[in-house]
């Protein structure tokens, strides 16, 4: 009797394993629903464009779709790293067409080496990221404002490094973006394994923990003896870098570097990401749900294009479509919470 009483006043046994492996079979469920519910909204549009155009299921469409959207998906890798610390960053299109320029001053200017001028230009948006983060953490700056700064700054460079025309720096980088296996590039691959990294990075990393506990709780985590501004500002140069690397696709796939290039991409990222279901508040977040987002924002632009929509339509569904993942991203926070 004293073993029975005294187990009910003193709560469950921590040699018990029930209570962990219901909060794990919780949480496993619920990544899995998530994932099932994204491939599920995937499908149901590959469905619909097939039957709205002829054209929209063949290997040639997929393929063009994979070979455009790779700068796009190592940047909401990016991306969802700063929403989970509770972060944004609006500079990730002028990064990118900031590193592109350096590429082409280098390469056609300097005459450097195209590896060296290459990753010259992904140093540089590191070192933007980096700024970013610094300004964000130590002076407490939205970095809302602190990135929207830097998105001028960058653009403005850009512009000043090309005198504002597009550089044409032939093909120097074909080979990232010339099809290889089934009509892929060599840049979608890359990027696969960007996903897989963060992915990676994110659920099986010390860092990757870190980075849930601060964007859940900054304060809890700094009395354990973690310094926050470390991380946040690492997280800001690894979006800046991913921005350079993006850079490159691009300049792979034009063969020219555009100081125009990644006007309003940030937008695409941010979407990609809230579609993904990673949390605008922070704490919550998939690399996989993001490149899921990703491939629903590509295939419903190439839908909608196929289908002969206007720009002005396409801005408006797609904005429906981000504000729909937005609702329900709370809805289904608001009953976890219950």
């Amino acid at each position: 009797m004293k073993n029975t009483s005294l187990s009910q006043h003193s709560g469950p046994d921590k040699r018990d394993p029930q209570p962990v492996t219901k909060t794990l079979s919780h949480s496993s469920w619920q990544g899995l629903s998530s994932y099932l519910g994204l491939i599920g909204a995937l499908l149901c549009m590959i469905v619909l464009f097939s039957l709205l155009s002829d054209h929209f299921l063949s290997i040639g469409t997929f393929s063009t779709i994979a070979n455009q959207i790779p700068d796009l998906m190592v940047m909401s890798v990016g991306m969802t790293f700063v929403l989970i610390i509770a972060g944004i960053d609006l500079s990730v299109g002028s990064l990118l067409a900031l590193a592109a320029a350096v590429v082409s001053v280098t390469y056609l200017n300097l005459h450097w080496n195209p590896w060296i001028a290459a990753l010259s230009g992904v140093v540089l948006a590191t070192l933007a990221g980096s700024l970013t983060g610094f300004i964000t953490v130590f002076w407490r700056i939205p970095s809302f404002i602190v990135s929207l700064g830097m998105l001028e700054m960058a653009r403005g460079a850009a512009y000043q490094l090309t005198d504002s025309r597009t550089a044409y720096v032939g093909s120097i980088f074909d080979y990232l973006a010339d099809p290889i296996i089934l009509g892929i590039s060599p840049s979608f691959l890359i990027a696969i394994v960007v996903i897989l990294l963060g992915h990676l990075a994110l659920t099986r990393t010390i860092f990757g923990r870190h980075l849930i506990g601060i964007g859940t709780n900054e304060e809890a985590v700094r009395l354990s003896g973690i310094n926050p501004a470390r991380y946040k500002i690492a997280v800001f140069a690894l979006m800046g870098g991913l921005a350079g690397l993006a850079s490159l696709f691009q300049v792979a796939r034009l063969e020219a570097a555009d100081p125009n290039g990644g006007v309003g991409m940030e937008l695409q990222v941010i979407a990609a990401v809230v579609i993904g279901g990673t949390s605008l508040m922070g704490g919550r977040g998939s690399v996989i749900c993001t490149f899921l987002g990703a491939l629903i924002i590509s295939v419903l632009a190439a839908g909608l294009a196929q289908i002969g929509a206007s720009e002005p339509t396409k801005r408006v569904i797609t904005g429906a479509v981000i504000i729909v993942a937005v609702v329900l991203d709370t809805y289904r926070s608001q009953r976890q919470k219950k």
